[in-house]
């Protein structure tokens, strides 16, 4: 399937390769239930392959998986053999079930009818808000230099939470001056009144997501938290690159991989040498190397490891991609061994 914003193009493709059919449908409940059915009449569907499981194609991926299908995530199309070959959305979709069919494409979609569906949109919904709250304590701090020099003084010397506390107990003098004009002064103390009210806001809401996520944590991955260097935040990370299905990731070599911790073979002649992998979920590689760099500060055995391998020769940064790919391969058995996600 090439998956658009309102509507689907699906092609089926038989065992040998030979295109069966094609079709559009739209992007809705009644188009997902037409395009099964209308799959279904030309022989038994087993597999399907999508683009983009995880924006456009994700609606109809939790649809297929509901169904029983098994659910391929297809990447787009290499640009370079686009340009040669041409693109129309027929040809992308046959695309999708040839690479399947060939086995290209072996990495299930995430079903995204669970737990770690409900965490991905409470972080998506952290990360906007402690964006949009940095921006505002930026352009407060701005505002503050082209200030009254009698405002900057008055506000020197304060800590971030006590200056936006000053700022918010700011009056609004312009409301209680009908038909005078506003002044400068006055401006900029409303302008830094609402900043700060606004900041508070979204440092609210930052703080009630941290607070849901955490209860998701431990209602449904506690066994993470027990782990040394791994909190809420580090083990929701995690999760969402797992998935709510973790059983379509068939080893932890395909996780470390996914992380973008498994090693990359650079060898020649030699020389045996095997460098950093720069693909992958980076949030995923960002929080294993917070959990590593936790570990190397307040963890005795990991600790011990980084002397033995400093000893070996071993470069710090060959050492943390050692320790990044441990830290992978637990994580991988805590949640695939102890814990099964129920659907809600």
């Amino acid at each position: 399937m090439d998956t658009h914003r309102d509507t689907h193009v699906a092609a089926v493709l038989s065992l040998t390769g030979a295109v069966l059919a094609t079709d559009e449908f739209p992007a809705t409940a009644v188009g997902y239930r037409d395009l099964l059915q209308w799959a279904r009449k030309l022989g038994a569907v087993r597999q399907a392959g999508v683009e983009g499981t995880g924006s456009y194609g994700a609606s109809l991926s939790r649809y297929l998986l509901g169904q029983g299908i098994d659910v391929i995530d297809v990447n787009r199309m290499d640009r370079a053999d686009r340009r040669r070959r041409g693109k129309s959305d027929p040809f992308d979709a046959q695309n999708a079930a040839r690479a399947v069919l060939s086995g290209r494409a072996r990495a299930r979609a995430k079903s995204g009818d669970g737990p770690v569906q409900i965490a991905r949109m409470y972080k998506l919904t952290k990360a906007s808000a402690v964006k949009a709250r940095t921006q505002a304590i930026n352009q407060l701090k701005a505002v503050l230099v082209t200030a009254d020099p009698a405002l900057r003084e008055e506000l020197a010397g304060l800590g971030n939470a006590e200056l936006f506390r000053t700022c918010a107990r700011f009056t609004d003098a312009s409301s209680h001056e009908e038909g005078g004009e506003e002044s400068v002064p006055q401006a900029t103390r409303t302008t830094l009144r609402l900043l700060a009210h606004r900041i508070g806001q979204l440092s609210e809401q930052i703080r009630d997501v941290d607070a849901r996520l955490a209860r998701l944590v431990k209602r449904h991955a506690p066994q993470l938290l027990d782990v040394m260097g791994i909190g809420p935040d580090t083990a929701v990370t995690l999760l969402i690159t797992m998935g709510d299905n973790p059983e379509r990731l068939g080893s932890e070599a395909s996780f470390a991989a996914l992380c973008g911790v498994s090693p990359v073979e650079r060898s020649s002649g030699a020389r045996q040498y095997r460098r950093l992998n720069r693909g992958g979920d980076r949030q995923a590689n960002a929080a294993l190397h917070r959990i590593v760099q936790t570990r190397l500060r307040f963890d005795p055995r990991t600790q011990e490891y980084y002397e033995r391998r400093t000893q070996q020769g071993k470069t710090r940064r060959e050492i943390v991609r050692c320790l990044k790919r441990y830290a992978a391969r637990e994580v991988f058995h805590l949640v695939r061994t102890t814990h099964s996600y129920p659907t809600l």
